[in-house]
């Protein structure tokens, strides 16, 4: 590790041969960049592909000017050096080998690439006195930034109001169906489900570690159960609900935290206590999943408190007579 870090050239050291390499790399990482979004996107959101493929054509241009530069001023053999190779240059991270990688990211992080390469170049060009290589600085900042120019007139070409609202559209819904949809039905089941057995034996035992531990086991069982039933009956080809992995995974783990909220309370060890936090914790449950509901699922906000509230007190009730009995 240390010796990967004392083998990184300073910027300020580098020849300016050897910024014009660095920038020719760049313009080649960002123009693959740009290719893969488009790639990702072709399919369901043509608009905005067209659009990564119009960056990634620039990138390419400014590419062929960079390397006509280097041939003019330094021959044919353009030295190998990459953003890795110099401490403190911009790096890249890997958004773009992240699978689950949204539209609204993509686009973002595409801004956040043309402004930040600018950003460096004009604070390079401040941090050096050679006239020669301040104005190399300077022409590449100024490049970098008409590419972020260049980039708001490609997505007015490309991307009406009407075919950005629908592409917005498509990718909230699918991430309703592949992440909200199952997790919403987690966090119910979680909170609802596991209210009788932990109030049970909380108003049976009055023990509040049993009741912790009894929590614990059903919150847990359940989100490993529902996880797995989310990921196993629909492989979301047809349906269009997205990754059985993702689905199960957003569902088993709010199932879990549904059914731990309301258990952690009872790690204190005074039982009233205790029970008194669980309840106002069940009620923070319940209307985090009305607010949800409302939110995502366009259920009006006041039938869907009535359904979930009334839901959890029938089980509470049930739990606490059941126990109490």
């Amino acid at each position: 590790m240390l010796s990967a870090i004392s083998s990184r050239r300073r910027f300020a050291d580098l020849s300016e041969q050897e910024i014009l390499a660095l920038a020719i790399s760049s313009e080649e990482d960002d123009a693959s960049i740009y290719r893969t979004y488009a790639e990702r996107l072709r399919t369901e959101y043509p608009a905005t592909a067209a659009v990564f493929d119009g960056m990634a054509a620039e990138e390419d241009d400014h590419r062929r000017q960079l390397i006509a530069l280097h041939q003019a001023r330094f021959g044919q053999v353009i030295p190998l050096i990459r953003r890795e190779h110099v401490a403190g240059f911009y790096a890249r991270k890997p958004v773009w080998l992240n699978e689950t990688l949204g539209l609204d990211s993509m686009r973002a992080e595409a801004r956040a690439m043309e402004v930040q390469a600018a950003t460096f170049y004009t604070r390079a060009a401040g941090h050096t006195s050679d006239a020669a290589t301040r104005k190399l600085l300077g022409d590449l900042a100024a490049a970098e930034a008409g590419h972020a120019d260049h980039a708001r007139d490609l997505a007015d070409a490309h991307l009406s109001g009407s075919e950005k609202d629908v592409e917005d559209a498509g990718a909230r819904r699918q991430f309703i169906l592949t992440w909200v949809q199952p997790g919403l039905a987690g966090l119910m089941d979680g909170s609802v489900s596991t209210l009788a057995p932990i109030f049970a034996t909380a108003f049976a035992t009055q023990d509040t570690w049993t009741t912790f531990l009894v929590g614990t086991a059903a919150s847990v069982g359940a989100g490993i159960s529902m996880g797995f039933t989310e990921a196993a009956h629909d492989d979301g080809v047809l349906s269009g609900r997205g990754s059985p992995w993702k689905r199960g995974l957003a569902s088993g783990v709010m199932t879990t935290i549904g059914g731990m909220g309301h258990a952690l309370p009872y790690l204190i060890p005074d039982f009233w206590t205790a029970t008194i936090i669980a309840m106002i914790v069940v009620f923070v449950e319940l209307w985090a999943i009305a607010w949800i509901q409302n939110k995502f699922m366009e259920t009006p906000f006041v039938r869907a408190a009535l359904q979930v509230v009334l839901g959890g007190a029938l089980v509470f009730a049930a739990g606490a007579l059941i126990g109490g009995g």
